[in-house]
């Protein structure tokens, strides 16, 4: 048995996380005027800092993306008899509560609100504490390199090929947890670039209108189809950074990017405003009123990320809008008018499955044993009145397809207009069947990417393109 202490570092080590940012994303998320503060609280120092985000926020130490593998290894090391102990730069309070429930540390240092215990201070405090070459150091960056050349062996975590051989060269390499490659599969996540077949939605005016040959239209959605994706991803990077806590609990957003801790935190800061700049600028040369409307879902969905999202049916309402939106800046895009049909069927029918993703939601929890949906204003119980409302909306939908139908419009449009009446039950089937599949539990976090997915719903979506396709050409009875 080694009888030598084994320190281990907290943010990047034994978390695939770093408590600052976390702890200065929950008061952004939380106190947005308060993070304007953060420039002047720096002035006293970055221990202070800490401190003082630490006392503003709560976090459940349970939900935290630990290293499974480096903590394996520390219980088999507690269970040995070896003395551990957690040092970080983190927040005493903070490394306190990780440390409780945990239980496997000794001891923990850490910052106080006075000392940064970082690099060579870091190195200092347990040079002081157990004497030159007396511990070992598990660490995980260039800052930790001032720690290893006081250390008598050193533990690389999550390490860069580059730092292990500068760990080499001043100390021994006693053991190495490899670091866990960010590749495309882990960006295309972050993007969420599944979720760019929504903006497909753009296109629906240019079809409603019968308008599929105009080459300058369809330029013109091509554009608007970069700003809407790249914009979206930009809030979908926001809302992921701002519901940290909220994914950890649920069984499938846990294993997302950031939530995960597979891609650090900062890097979102980063790239969601970028992503904006660019989506804004692409919407400048669709025109003035895309623009507008491009703006418009931004605003709204930052509004659902902070506050709407926790507000019961409110939330539903906003998915729905948000949904609409793509059709009405579509339209904008190229210039056309939109008509009340189209834009009643697309509330109602988006209403239903805003519903459907609630529901879905409330399904997973309630066999999770829990009562009620994280940051939302749910209850497991509400499951049946959320089914109830939301089939009601789908069926709406298609009724207003189905008045539609009856109109004069489509007479003008459409050159065998009763052909058209098939849509109707092709409508009614994959409504019902959305909600089946809910009911079952087998619906996926968001329908519409489980439309995509599902043979059934690519079915009948086939089969309406092609009643639609029938009644323009006109076919005869």
């Amino acid at each position: 048995m080694n009888e030598k202490p084994l320190v281990v570092d907290l943010d990047g080590t034994l978390i695939h996380s770093d408590m600052l940012h976390e702890s200065a994303l929950r008061v952004f998320r939380d106190s947005p005027f308060e993070t304007l503060r953060i420039p002047f609280l720096l002035k006293k120092g970055k221990a202070f800092l800490k401190q003082h985000l630490a006392s503003l926020t709560e976090f459940d130490p349970k939900t935290l993306p630990y290293n499974e593998k480096l903590l394996e290894w520390l219980k088999q090391q507690r269970a040995e008899g070896r003395h551990l102990v957690l040092c970080t730069a983190s927040d005493s309070a903070i490394a306190n509560r990780i440390a409780e429930h945990l239980g496997i540390f000794d001891d923990v240092i850490a910052s106080d609100g006075v000392s940064n215990i970082e690099g060579r201070h870091k190195a200092a405090a347990l040079v002081q504490r157990f004497q030159q070459h007396g511990f070992d150091y598990a660490g995980n960056s260039n800052a930790d390199l001032a720690v290893w050349s006081q250390a008598d062996k050193a533990i690389v975590v999550n390490g860069s090929s580059d730092l292990i051989k500068k760990a080499r060269n001043i100390s021994t390499v006693d053991r190495v947890f490899p670091k866990r490659e960010i590749g495309f599969t882990a960006w295309r996540r972050v993007l969420r670039i599944h979720q760019w077949l929504k903006n497909t939605l753009l296109l629906v005016p240019l079809f409603a209108a019968h308008d599929v040959s105009n080459g300058e239209a369809w330029l013109s959605l091509l554009l608007a189809f970069m700003a809407f994706s790249l914009c979206a991803s930009s809030v979908y990077i926001a809302n992921d950074l701002l519901d940290l806590d909220s994914d950890r609990l649920h069984p499938r957003k846990r294993n997302r990017p950031f939530a995960s801790g597979l891609v650090p935190a900062w890097k979102g800061v980063l790239l969601a405003p970028l992503l904006l700049i660019v989506s804004l600028s692409v919407a400048v040369f669709v025109g003035k009123q895309f623009f507008f409307w491009l703006v418009c879902y931004f605003t709204l969905t930052c509004a659902y990320s902070w506050v709407l999202k926790r507000l019961m049916l409110v939330d539903c309402l906003t998915l729905a809008m948000l949904y609409t939106l793509r059709i009405v800046a579509g339209a904008a895009a190229v210039g056309h008018e939109l008509s009340f049909w189209l834009l009643a069927f697309s509330v109602f029918l988006f209403l239903s499955l805003a519903f459907v993703k609630r529901y879905a939601e409330l399904e997973v929890q309630l066999l999770s044993g829990k009562e009620k949906i994280h940051g939302r204003g749910y209850h497991t119980a509400d499951a049946p009145l959320i089914q109830t409302m939301g089939i009601v909306a789908g069926y709406t939908s298609v009724l207003v397809l189905a008045l539609y139908l009856n109109s004069d419009a489509v007479l003008k449009l459409y050159a065998s207009p009763k052909l058209i009446w098939g849509a109707i039950p092709v409508m009614l089937f994959w409504v019902s069947w959305m909600w089946m599949q809910a009911h079952r539990g087998e619906m996926h976090d968001d329908p519409l990417v489980f439309a995509v997915k599902d043979r059934a719903s690519l079915s009948a979506g086939v089969i309406f393109a092609a009643i639609l396709v029938a009644g323009t050409v006109g076919v005869s009875w």
